[in-house]
């Protein structure tokens, strides 16, 4: 196996960085998972993300359409089903509301 292949292959494993973690538009994938947090923005919704992926929760961003030039949309913090009561109430401790 070449570098190139080893660095292909080490990069195909991590996750994104919170500030390139993807928005699943109308991703039918996502459809039965819950929804714990709607956001108006980009940058609000992955750090809110970044906080329930270190607490070890498996989470997506999703929206039914796409977002705008400027970051912003209807984007849904959603969860496992299985997962819902616990990053609600990881959640409700970091809400500042």
């Amino acid at each position: 196996m070449s570098l190139f292949d080893r660095l292909r292959g080490s990069r195909a494993n991590r996750k994104p960085s919170p500030g390139k973690t993807p928005i699943h538009i109308a991703d039918p994938r996502f459809e039965s998972w819950e929804a714990v947090r709607e956001f108006g923005d980009v940058k609000t919704a992955r750090a809110w993300h970044q906080a329930l992926q270190e607490a070890g929760i498996e989470t997506a961003l999703t929206a039914d359409w796409p977002i705008d030039r400027f970051g912003r949309g209807e984007i849904w913090l959603c969860v496992q089903p299985d997962d819902w009561s616990e990053a609600e109430l990881l959640l409700a401790n970091l809400d500042l509301d």
